[in-house]
């Protein structure tokens, strides 16, 4: 059974536009005629622009018949929404910024345009992207494609959606407490969180050292093939590392790789779901010749308070001075909580939050010293509501035990906390409710390469996840 057009991966699809075997329009009219068919349900795109897609895809077929097309020409992009675009409006999630249109594009955004990829869709957000349920009072909620009772993940929930349901080729996340990663595994693509910097990010936001922005996808390859695009350095991101680094497409197999294994950082519950799923992708990376050993880290629940106390002593305190007085009524529950949550921080609890940085650094070095790449789970719980409002709950319970109402669902913060540690998820299978589970394959700092080696040999062994007999199917019919 050959796969629609709107799943086949865009190495495929450039294959196919190289050969003249398919033309751009006609893929961007599939995408499109795709989303009228499951995007009223899904809703995972905030904003359209398909008369603009179709005519920029027309040119891209005559770039291809002409032989100039570009490195991505043609390929359909959602872009995140809350990525600056220039002319589009750029929401965030909030009623605040309904009608906030944006004089300049971020340079990844400009970057995928000039490689000749389509920005066709806006992707949605929970609001200010500060949940890891994907709703807002101005869009409305957004459901996983596989099962729709439960969150997709966030912030970059809608791009995770879209390319599970078929409404985008590509698509941008941003992840400052696993939001490229979240959404990733439980829609079931890949999704990697470059290492600090190695991503160009907008003034103000290029200097929060937790945070990076970076490609999600159906397939490893079209991972890399996206970040070789958006990285490099730029001039308008004093932070972003030179020389650009090109990821290889070809690597050596796994064989003999040591590779840590953690089932629960040390502090985590996980859902047995989750720990079955995992355990068989560790199978699989063992059958293709890596030593698996499983190690222990001694993290601690310390790690949601102390994460938390960062990002509340200067990022919510900036965003809420971004608030017009007299508009809080707009915001949601959620984005109230942050602020509260802000008020109460101090310089000592930053400071503390700074030595168990340090304390997380030491402890993964010496993971790292003496194992090439550690694994893990991405999420410790796939059974999170889709409109889950974790400012009405003072915990979630896994395993029959209390954990944070926020930080307990999962396990992708901690590596924010290391944020110079590239991570790519890879799906790992489907846990009893339909969500997709997902594997973090975290390198050592800057070892980009490292976690492309290792998910390009599990991919490669395992087969892509969404293919000819497994895709979701809600929304379809």
């Amino acid at each position: 059974m050959t796969l629609p057009l709107y799943y086949q991966s865009a190495t495929e699809l450039l294959r196919r536009f190289k050969d003249r075997t398919l033309s751009p329009v006609e893929l961007m009219q599939a995408t499109i005629d795709r989303a009228g068919s499951v995007e009223p349900a899904v809703n995972a795109l905030s904003y359209t622009f398909y008369e603009e897609a179709l005519e920029k895809a027309r040119r891209a077929e005559q770039a291809w018949r002409k032989g100039g097309a570009r490195p991505l020409e043609g390929l359909p992009v959602a872009v995140k929404d809350e990525a600056a675009v220039e002319g589009q409006i750029t929401s965030n999630g909030s009623l605040i910024w309904k009608d906030n249109v944006m004089p300049f594009t971020e340079a990844m955004v400009q970057r995928l345009i000039d490689a000749g990829a389509i920005v066709h869709a806006r992707s949605a957000v929970p609001e200010f992207s500060v949940n890891y349920a994907v709703w807002s009072k101005l869009h409305g909620v957004t459901h996983n494609p596989w099962s729709p009772e439960y969150f997709t993940g966030g912030s970059s929930g809608g791009s995770g959606a879209a390319l599970a349901s078929g409404t985008a080729t590509l698509a941008t996340g941003s992840d400052l407490a696993g939001s490229i990663r979240m959404p990733a595994s439980n829609c079931g693509v890949v999704g990697f969180k470059p290492p600090y910097a190695r991503v160009p990010k907008a003034p103000g936001t290029n200097l929060e050292t937790y945070g990076s922005s970076g490609p999600m996808t159906r397939t490893v390859d079209d991972c890399i093939l996206m970040q070789n695009v958006i990285a490099g350095p730029h001039p308008m991101d004093i932070a972003s590392i030179a020389p650009k680094l090109t990821l290889p497409t070809d690597y050596e197999n796994i064989e003999g790789m040591r590779i840590a294994y953690s089932p629960d950082l040390g502090y985590c519950e996980v859902e047995p779901d989750v720990a079955r799923n995992t355990e068989r992708a560790l199978d699989v990376l063992k059958d293709a010749g890596a030593i698996v050993e499983e190690v222990a880290i001694p993290w601690t629940t310390d790690a949601e308070r102390h994460y938390q106390n960062h990002l509340c002593g200067v990022g919510i305190r900036t965003l809420r001075s971004f608030v017009p007085e007299g508009s809080e009524h707009l915001l949601t529950d959620y984005v109230r909580w942050w602020f509260e949550q802000s008020e109460s921080v101090t310089l000592d609890d930053e400071v503390a939050a700074v030595a168990y940085r340090v304390y997380m650094t030491t402890s993964i070095g010496e993971v790292f010293s003496k194992h090439d790449a550690l694994v893990c789970p991405t999420m410790s719980s796939v059974r999170i509501p889709v409109d889950y409002d974790f400012s009405h709950h003072d915990h979630i319970e896994i395993n029959g035990r209390k954990t944070h109402c926020l930080w307990g669902a999962t396990m992708t913060y901690p590596f924010n906390v290391l944020n110079q540690c590239p991570v790519l998820n890879v799906p790992t299978g489907l846990a009893g409710n339909n969500v997709p589970t997902g594997m973090q394959i975290v390198a050592p700092g800057y070892r980009d390469e490292v976690a492309f080696r290792v998910g390009k040999a599990y991919e490669a062994a395992a087969g892509r996840f969404i293919d000819a007999a497994n895709q979701p199917a809600f929304g379809s019919g």
